[in-house]
């Protein structure tokens, strides 16, 4: 099972936020309350945690003498929800469409574990950025296919899309799952569509390992 929680950054870009104090010290406050979730989830023996920070892009200033800063900041402030987690702990995090390039190293800079990111619709033109990260272990998950319709996928068309990210990234960092989260669908929909993905998954693994 994993747990979830939202991150600090994402929580304080859609909030109404206090104004007598600068928002990098609002959202360390956050980060520490956050922090607190996550060594409760950790003693209740949840041993992969996903931290959401589906707003940190859209949180950069538009002046670019001020993104370094933001940056830094929100940044430190994830690695603090974090920090005291034991090493078998996995920490994900998951961010939604966005122009990724800008970004790409303060995204590796927020130590994850994994990398969950909304593609489907994309069409794997967000996935050539991240293979900068490769050489940092972490790994990556793009969406295979789109929450956001009815639509039921096929094992077969997803792991036609699987073995399309397969030709960007290396399959020891490529993790399977849907672009978001679930909670727009109804369970007959939710179901069909995550076994036709368990399905395609076990039918590539068992593809790659013949090719060995």
């Amino acid at each position: 099972m994993k747990g979830m929680l939202t991150g600090p950054v994402t929580i304080l870009n859609w909030s109404f936020v206090r104004n007598d104090q600068p928002r990098s010290e609002t959202c360390y406050q956050i980060a520490l309350a956050i922090k607190d979730e996550v060594e409760d989830l950790e003693k209740a023996g949840i041993t992969v945690i996903q931290i959401d920070e589906a707003a940190l892009r859209e949180g950069l200033p538009l002046r670019k003498s001020e993104q370094a800063f933001y940056l830094d900041w929100a940044v430190h402030s994830f690695r603090i929800t974090n920090c005291g987690v034991q090493d078998t702990t996995q920490i994900h995090t998951h961010m939604c469409y966005s122009n990724f390039n800008g970004i790409i190293h303060s995204i590796i800079n927020m130590d994850a574990d994994v990398i969950t990111i909304e593609n489907s619709r994309s069409h794997e033109k967000l996935l050539s950025v991240f293979r900068e990260g490769v050489k940092y272990g972490a790994g990556i998950g793009p969406g295979v296919y789109d929450i956001h319709s009815p639509r039921i996928p096929s094992a077969e068309e997803i792991a036609d899309r699987i073995n399309k990210m397969l030709a960007v990234l290396e399959t020891n960092i490529l993790w399977v799952n849907p672009d978001c989260g679930l909670k727009t669908r109804k369970y007959t929909e939710v179901k069909p569509a995550l076994s036709n993905m368990v399905a395609a998954a076990k039918l590539l693994r068992s593809q790659l390992a013949s090719a060995k």
